[in-house]
């Protein structure tokens, strides 16, 4: 006969995942990590496009979010929508870096265009989660949107600059787009 103390937990609840991490659990950050790297991996990439730069800031993401899990808040949206905010802004963040920017400038030509193409967003393999399946069910000024903003890292005012469409209408767009993908999304749960 098994003893009860002798049987490990494999699933976690949200609520129980929460309760693990914010008493810094070990095994709460393993099942975190087993359970939603390869989601948060597939954001990075789609990002940085860069396995070594995804690499590097995956690791990053999971101290941040280790470190600030006090900071989430149940009642202002759900945990995974708050790991891939965390995973996205991360990945900007390191994009927008002095260091990252001066590496780039450095790099020789060859290089980058390798790297470019090898790595490029149109290999589906780097879409873990299949978002870019519910993005094509976007109109392409929505698409747009999204891309520019979440994917490539613009402000609303550099999107406004870059297309020459007025700030006000940018942010009706962006909008728009948002509720349109926030109801794509639900029919994929």
């Amino acid at each position: 006969m098994i003893s009860k103390s002798l049987i490990i937990k494999t699933t976690y609840s949200e609520e129980e995942l929460l309760e693990l991490l914010r008493k810094k659990s070990e095994s709460g950050f393993k099942y975190l990590y087993n359970h939603y790297s390869g989601a948060l991996y597939g954001v990075i990439f789609r990002i940085v496009q860069s396995k070594e730069y995804t690499e590097e800031i995956i690791q990053d993401v999971f101290v941040k979010i280790w470190n600030s899990i006090h900071q989430y808040d149940v009642v202002k949206g759900r945990f995974y929508t708050w790991m891939i905010n965390i995973a996205r802004n991360t990945a900007i963040d390191y994009l927008k870096s002095k260091s990252f920017q001066n590496e780039l400038k450095n790099q020789s030509l060859p290089d980058f265009v390798y790297n470019s193409t090898k790595l490029s967003t149109t290999n589906k393999s780097s879409d873990f989660i299949g978002f870019t399946d519910v993005l094509c069910n976007l109109e392409s000024d929505k698409r747009e949107m999204i891309d520019l903003a979440y994917y490539q890292g613009y402000t609303q005012n550099e999107i406004s600059e870059k297309l020459k469409i007025p700030l006000g209408t940018i942010k009706t767009k962006m909008r728009t787009a948002l509720i349109k993908l926030k109801d794509l999304l639900q029919d994929y749960k």
